[in-house]
């Protein structure tokens, strides 16, 4: 039976790898200090990839979460960076009964106005909630319909949600957060319905209690858990110098959700009597307008670290070619007598290309362990920062390290290779 013989150059290769992996181990400390700056490089850029990774997991869910046909109108995007304009800000607010009149819209299934007092710029509440001696601060306190949960479909842990004979009769009731309920009643078997509790100075009737909602950073406290749900006519009650309403639309099927953008721009333009040719001055946006938000920003938070593990990478790379150029000269003797005995330049290529590529190679392997498990002690030590490994990234490290070696190793490997091997012979 005949069997296939290895070809001379796979035999070559295998060799030049052999040499290789042979003068790292005749100098291991300074192999190990000649890839430190790979191995910060790579151990930087998974670290950080992680943290994002799982991030970007976590807040596309939540968004997600909120529904695909679910459309927003307000006097101005909630999805934009940076500090808006003063023409913006001034902008009048929306009418709550213009969700009425939207509801007869084509396509739309569900319209409603909401009203919420919470600080935006830290993402919690400002209200105090009471029960006895037991204080709850930094609520949100919002204001919604019956028609909320038909936009939302909120889910209960206990309780009711609101119907429209609360709404009509501005009915002193709410709807407690999740951690709200256990701050107030934290006694086991301790039952929030039908119990009073004091919202800014007004007593409300507890009649339902949010199931616990997920955190899109994480596995922390949920703001959006901490909060007082009561009928929009309740609220209006309670704060009627306050008229800063949402409008909330629910398109019927989500392949429509452009027609319903397009339906509701007209019909705000007309409320706003806005002139042909004239700009906006109100936003409609939808979920996707958050996720591109979000991959905006983690995009941008991803290039900067990413930058910054380039520039250990290239100090690293500078480092490979300086040691192989050392070790060029410290072997020139050795080159020449390889070169003696019949070895080409492209042995003599390969051998220290190879070597370089070792090292490189090495340490993006000791980097995506130490990046993944600077992940992991990250997800321990602060939950609201999940951390996601995938081979995708582990790929990327070790395969950024061994480019980064055969780029700053080919001009030593050439350099060996174009040794004549009288001279190198002679070298002392």
């Amino acid at each position: 039976m005949l069997t296939k013989r290895p070809t001379r150059s796979s035999g070559e290769i295998r060799e030049a790898v052999a040499l290789a992996f042979d003068a790292l181990r005749r100098n291991p400390m300074r192999s190990f200090l000649t890839i430190l700056g790979i191995v910060i490089g790579v151990s930087s850029i998974i670290a950080i990839g992680s943290v994002i990774n799982g991030l970007n997991s976590n807040v596309i869910g939540s968004i997600e979460d909120l529904g695909s046909n679910i459309i927003i109108v307000y006097r101005f995007s909630w999805a934009t960076l940076g500090r808006l304009p003063g023409s913006v800000l001034q902008r009048k607010e929306m009418k709550p009964e213009w969700a009425d009149e939207m509801n007869t819209l084509p396509h739309v299934e569900a319209a409603a106005a909401s009203l919420r007092i919470f600080n935006p710029q830290f993402g919690v509440g400002s209200s105090n909630v009471q029960r006895g001696k037991i204080r709850v601060s930094n609520a949100i306190l919002q204001g919604n319909p019956p028609a909320i949960q038909q936009i939302f479909n909120i889910d209960l842990q206990e309780g009711r949600w609101f119907n429209q004979v609360d709404e009509d009769h501005h009915s002193p009731v709410c709807i407690l957060g999740h951690d709200t309920a256990a701050s107030l009643f934290p006694n086991p078997g301790e039952d929030p319905i039908g119990q009073e509790i004091l919202v800014e100075g007004k007593v409300l009737t507890v009649i339902g209690v949010a199931k616990h909602r997920r955190q899109a950073f994480g596995n922390g406290a949920n703001p959006e858990d901490n909060q007082v749900i009561t009928p929009l006519s309740t609220m209006e009650k309670m704060h009627p110098e306050f008229h800063d309403f949402v409008l909330f639309v629910k398109a019927d099927d989500a392949k429509y959700v452009p027609i319903v953008v397009d339906e509701l721009d007209e019909f705000m333009r007309r409320k706003r009597r806005l002139a042909m040719g004239k700009a906006d001055d109100f936003d409609i946006f939808t979920p996707d307008s958050f996720i591109d938000l979000w991959r905006e920003i983690s995009s941008g938070i991803f290039f900067l670290m990413f930058s910054v593990g380039s520039v250990a990478l290239l100090v690293g790379g500078i480092g490979v070619m300086n040691i192989m150029l050392v070790s060029v000269t410290e072997r020139t003797r050795e080159i020449g007598v390889r070169k003696a005995i019949g070895a080409k330049r492209k042995n003599i290529l390969w051998q220290f290309l190879f070597e370089a590529v070792a090292l490189t190679g090495i340490g993006g392997a000791i980097g995506v362990a130490i990046g993944a498990s600077l992940g992991l002690a990250v997800r321990l030590i602060f939950p609201s920062l999940p951390a996601t490994i995938t081979l995708l990234w582990v790929v990327l490290g070790i395969g950024a390290a061994a480019m980064v070696g055969i780029g700053f190793g080919i001009y030593p490997a050439w350099k060996a290779a174009r040794l004549d091997p009288v001279e190198a012979l002679r070298y002392e």
